[in-house]
Order: structure tokens, then sequence, then C-alpha cells
């Protein structure tokens, strides 16, 4: 159904998005269509299936391919829509059913091959138990027994989604669905009600700091832009999101276009820009086109054009893709980017609210923080103030990945514990191993170890144990991960995206990176390996702090705190590979010794024929013996041995 059937969207959107319809309006018949927009009433079956790129990794697509030879078997006049990731990316692929009259009920696992049942119990109104996830709450719906409603499941019952209230429930490419949600309200309401100034202020008394990673407040710096004088000004979106274990962006995007736009045509408002940018990495396809699908619907309903709803207020909106270099994160790289040029950071003052894209008054914010806009010029500063610690306010979306139980996207309240994340929302971890740390904030982030563990989530608290926010990413370790390890591989990401303007990064994240090389490798006594090793331990702190210092930005000055916090909170580690040449986890290949029990070894010759470097002798039906200093740590031996004669020390 199309809102353009009895009312023009214009009318729609002035006369009834600035009232509360959804509680208010006495037009029975605006309230029915509103419910079936909402997809809350039904004359028809309708089956949701998740199809973000973390359900299309676990299969949706073939199960999108069985529903749909499913309804057409049974001859079922139903509708099949695609909803993006709810946020448990665990147990995808999701798939839910709404029969009229019925709440809409989900359920997890469901691959190709399960379709048929489920659907067939679902349509003859029983549930099968085993794949069930929840139900929706919806008033007027008949609810399924036994059945508990989806806030109430553990992953969801902490969180409070207001960034993805929408995502794995819409339909991402239907903008009446959107609109009939109280979408593009708060964009009218905007510019009918509020003076770009007026916006400003809302954002700044509201508490809302850029989620990108830095934490600045947002309203003060749509305010530094809105006080420049100029012929043009622009607005950016950073969807580059270029951090490992990072997904939040991606999945709002996939699931909820319309929020993002509507949070930048407000911010655009506000700082007199007529011109944006949506700059995200083209290894995001699938949120590229649905972004590219809601613009062209925002401009078909005079929601992006000129004179909008005849305001005078102009908004054009054009997508950037990357080429997925992390340096581009920064704001001032990212520009460089969009103007044709190479990707590089450039010194600051001036900064973008004053000199930006093309030298021209610009504002940068990433996507959550955008999609944060509309729900507060909707609800007030007040209301989302309410939420939140005293300098960190509102929700934070954070990508869990790891070694946890439940990995996936939850949006949890500033003041939120790492401990209740990890062992409430998340599930614990996973095999019921010990936690060991959690890596926050990405490359530029730290760790947070088991004594930090009841910490608030705020950009104050993580900063003095010398972690960050970042962006959001949010990776668990166990017992059996190394941290020295951990910072090799940050750092060798690191190193490798370093733009290479200054040399502080360029040179300084290489040596670091050759230090960590050298304390996993195992050490050759011909030479002075050991000593030179030995020496570039002791130059970690020194090194870490001259990057930190001289580095030309932010990326590069926070480019040692992942070998900086590892080297504060696990010490020990350091040692053991650098005194005792021994991985206490046993990941670094290198620093493996095997050997041969002489008691348990049968001569088969197996092992000999397995190594690749020809360390090990003997003859056939005698002991072998491996030679420690040509073996290469690769456990081909250990694998192939079948009367367990070979051991790791």
């Amino acid at each position: 159904m199309n809102l353009q059937n009895n009312n023009s969207v214009k009318d729609f959107l002035i006369d009834e998005v600035l009232r509360d319809f959804t509680n208010n309006s006495k037009d029975p018949e605006l309230l029915e269509k509103i419910s079936v927009l909402r997809n809350e009433k039904t004359s028809e079956p309708l089956i949701f299936v998740g199809a973000g790129t973390c359900g299309l990794g676990a299969g949706a697509a073939k199960t999108l391919k069985s529903v749909r030879k499913y309804i057409e078997d049974q001859d079922i006049k139903a509708r099949v829509i695609e909803t993006g990731c709810i946020g448990l990316c665990a147990v995808e692929p999701i798939m839910d059913v709404q029969l009229p009259g019925f709440n809409r009920i989900m359920f997890q696992n469901v691959t190709e091959d399960k379709v048929n049942e489920v659907l067939d119990a679902v349509f003859q109104l029983e549930v099968p138990e085993e794949f069930v996830l929840g139900q929706s709450d919806y008033t007027d719906a008949k609810k399924w027994d036994g059945v508990r409603f989806l806030r109430e499941h553990p992953f969801f019952a902490p969180q409070k989604r207001l960034v993805l209230k929408n995502c794995g429930i819409i339909d991402p490419v239907n903008i009446d669905e959107y609109i009939a949600r109280g979408g593009y309200k708060s964009y009218i309401k905007a510019i009918n009600v509020h003076s770009p100034a007026g916006v400003c202020d809302i954002i700044e008394k509201s508490g809302l700091r850029g989620r990108g990673g830095g934490g600045f407040p947002t309203g003060l710096k749509w305010k530094f832009a809105n006080k420049e004088e100029s012929d043009q000004k622009y607005l950016i979106c950073n969807a580059d999101e270029g951090d490992p274990g990072a997904f939040m962006d991606r999945a709002v995007i996939e699931g909820d276009p319309h929020r993002l736009i509507e949070g930048m045509a407000i911010g655009a408002y506000a700082i007199g820009a007529t011109r944006a940018y949506i700059y995200i990495r083209a290894e995001y396809p699938l949120a590229i086109e649905r972004l590219e699908i809601a613009i062209e619907q925002a401009k078909e309903y005079g929601l992006v054009g000129e004179n909008i709803f005849e305001t005078g207020v102009d908004f054009d909106i054009k997508i950037k893709k990357g080429a997925g270099a992390f340096v581009c994160g920064e704001e001032t790289a990212l520009m460089h980017s969009i103007e044709g040029k190479r990707g590089m950071p450039r010194p600051r003052p001036p900064f973008p609210t004053t000199t930006g894209l093309f030298g021209k008054p610009s504002v940068i914010n990433n996507v959550e923080t955008f999609a944060n806009v509309s729900d507060i010029l909707l609800n007030g500063a007040e209301w989302f103030a309410s939420t939140g610690t005293e300098k960190s306010k509102g929700t934070k979306v954070f990508a869990l990945s790891g070694k946890i139980a439940l990995t996936g996207l939850v949006e949890i309240p500033m003041g939120t514990t790492v401990r209740e994340i990890i062992f409430d929302i998340a599930g614990g971890i996973l095999n019921n191993r010990k936690f060991k740390a959690v890596q926050i904030g990405g490359p530029s982030g730290g760790c947070i170890t088991e004594e930090n563990l009841d910490i608030q989530v705020d950009y104050d608290s993580l900063i003095n144990v010398g972690a960050m926010m970042g962006s959001g990413g949010l990776v668990v370790m166990d017992e059996e991960t190394c941290m020295v390890d951990v910072a090799k591989f940050f750092m060798g990401f690191i190193q490798r995206e370093s733009c290479g303007k200054c040399i502080p990064c360029r040179e300084g994240t290489k040596r670091l990176l050759e230090i960590l090389e050298s304390m996993t490798s195992k050490p050759d006594a011909a030479n002075t390996e050991a000593l030179d090793r030995f020496k570039g331990v002791m130059q970690i702190e020194k090194l870490s702090q001259v990057i930190k210092d001289t580095s030309l930005c932010g990326l590069g000055q926070t480019a040692p705190n992942p070998v900086l916090s590892t080297y504060k909170w696990f010490r020990d580690e350091y040692e053991a590979h650098l005194y005792d040449r021994h991985c206490p986890a046993g990941v670094c290949q290198n620093l493996k010794v095997y050997k041969i029990d002489v008691d348990k070894c049968t001569g088969c010759t197996v092992c000999i024929k397995k190594c690749p470097v020809d360390a090990i002798i003997g003859s056939r039906k005698s002991p072998h013996f491996i030679v420690e200093d040509k073996c290469i740590g690769c456990g081909a031996c250990y694998e192939a041995c079948k009367f367990d004669a070979i051991e790791v020390v």
C-alpha cells in the first residue's frame, strides 16, 4: 500500500507527522492504513527473512529460495519480505512469520532444509520449539501460547534499541513503512518549526557525542559550521568502517537506510549545507545497493531535492565509494579521497568546519551519530540525555565478536558495564573457557582485563584504563589467546594501512612490528638476534610514546595503543616470550618446541615423511629424534603421529 493512494505524501508528512498520529489521531482510516504499513496488521501471511550480509553469509539466500518454493508448491498467497540484521548474528538465518490476526513469531537457524518443517508447523498453528526465538507484542494481535516476547530474550532484554529499533523488523527499501513508523517526521518538523541554529542547540543540549571514536560533541561541531559564512557547505557521513571486527555501520545501513538519510538531512539543514556525501567502502555492496534505492525513493517523495515542500530548503546527497583504506577513516584523509586525491591526512587547524571539503566549511560524522538525530528531534534533548552517564549520553552500538557464545550487534545504554555486555548479553565465553581480555576500539583501542570488567562503558572511563570507545568493535579473547600475538596482529594491520606521510607513524609502527615479530619468532643462536630483541623490548614504551606525541593524525597518535595496553596488562606474557622463548597460550607457532618420547616412538617413519624441512632423523623401528635447530614448528609431525609419541613443550 502506498501513502499516495489517498493522501499526497506532502499532505501526509506536513499535516500528520507533526502530531503524534499513533496515539492522538482520531482518523480510524488513517490509523488502519498506518497499522497495515507497519505490518502490524495483515490480510495475508507475511514471511520475513533476515537478508543482511551476516544472514546471507549464513545461508539466508538459500532460505529465501526455499521459502518462495514452499509457498508456490503449497499454493499459498503470502508475501516474502527481506529485512536487515536484527543483531543476533550467531543464530542466522532468521525467519519470521506473521499470520493474519497473530503476532509475528521469529525462528532461528532456519537453513534451507528446515524451511518446510517450520512453515508446516506454523501454518497448522503449531510452534516448532527447536527453532523458536520469540514473538512480537502487537497489542491487538493474538499471542502464541508458551512463546516469550522477543524483548524478553536474554540477548535483547538488557538492550535499549534506539539506533537499531527498525533493523531486522522493517523492509529497508520500503519508504512507506519507514514513514508509517514516524520516519521523516523529525526532518519535516525541523525545516518547518526550527531554525538551523535551533536544531544545533537541541543536538548540543542532548549531549550527543560523535560515535566514530573521538567523542567530540556533535551539536558543538554543527554550531562551528553553522556560524561560518560560505556560498557552499558540505555534510559528510563516514561509513568507511575500517576497524577489524566492526560491522555496526554496515548493519544500520542495510537494515534502516532511511534513518541515515533523515539524520543527514537534518544535519545539513542545521549547518546550512545543501550537498552531502556518504563515504562508504566498496566492500559493502548490499549496503550501497539499499542506500541507492532509499535515496531514489526519498527523491521521488520530495524529501531530497530542491525547495523541499516549498520551504526553500535544498538537499542533495551522493554516494562516494572508498577503496578500503583504513587511513580514510581520518576526516581530512576522507575529504581528500572524495576530492579525488590520495587519502592522506593534513595538519589541523584549520579544522574541517572552517576549511573542509573543496576548501568549504564541512562537517563529518559517522553513521551511528546521524542515526541518533531523528529521535532526538522527535522526542527532545532531555529525553536523549536521560539515558547514559553524566558525560556520555544515549546508547552505544557494539559489534560483538571473538570467543563468546553469542556474536552479533547490540545497543546498550551508556554506563552499562563490560561484564554485563559479555556475560549477560553475549552469553559468556565460548565453551566455558576463562575470560582473558576484550579489545575495544579496534586497532586504535586497547584491552580491558578481568580486573576491569566492571568498568562502565563511557568515553572517559575507558580512556582511564588505556582503552577507548572507538567506533564500537568489541573482540573478546579467552585463555587460549596470546596477547603478544594480538598486539602483533593489530600492529601489522596499522603498519600496512599507514599512509606513510609522516615518519613517526610510517617508520615507528614498522619498528614496533619488527620487535613483536622477533619476540614470536624462533631465535637464531648463531647471531646477535637475542640481544637485539631484548634491546627492542626495552624500547617499546619509549618508541610508542614518540609515535603518540609526534604523529600527524589521530590514527598515528593512537597506533601504539594495542601494544601499550597488552604490555601493561600482560607483561608476564611478554617476558615469557622474551626470556623463556615460550608462548604460554601455545599460539605462536615459531616458539613451539616439539620433542619425541622415545619410549612411545615405534619408528614407523611417518613423521619423517611428513616433515617439510627434514628436521627428523632416525631409522625404521628405532626411536626418532627432532633436530630443534631445523624444526620450523609447523606441527605436521604432531598431527601425523598415531602413537602420541610427539609432544609440545
